[in-house]
């Protein structure tokens, strides 16, 4: 059984900071690419930032400059430093990993993890 759980998320005030944190565990024998989507209300969940087994990045428009993904592959976790963040984050925040166990490939997804950005 694979689960991915998220934590870190929180309330915070325009301008500040949160760093989001997504382990996975189960039957995992290896993780490829990682990362963080989100989903404010009354919109389609969309992509924040992903990186590969590698280490290579890719973000959304609306997070380059303010937002760091990074992964401990050790731990099976990634990371989401979040800076200067805006009232329009607000939104549930999932992380994906496409990961490997004995028997399947595939796409895994959190729970989700609240982020409330007050201004």
């Amino acid at each position: 059984q694979v689960q991915l759980v998220e934590s870190g998320g929180g309330l915070v005030q325009a301008g500040g900071s949160l760093r989001l944190s997504c382990a996975a565990s189960g039957s995992i024998v290896s993780i490829n690419a990682m990362g963080w989507y989100r989903q404010a209300p009354g919109k389609q969940r969309e992509l924040v930032a992903t990186i590969t087994g590698s280490g290579s990045t890719n973000y959304a428009d609306s997070a380059k400059g303010r937002f760091t993904i990074s992964r401990d592959n050790a731990k099976f976790t990634v990371y989401l430093q979040m800076n200067s963040l805006k009232p329009e984050d607000t939104a549930v925040y999932y992380c994906t990993a496409e990961l490997y166990t004995s028997d399947y490939v595939g796409d895994y997804w959190g729970q989700g993890t609240q982020v409330t950005v007050s201004s």
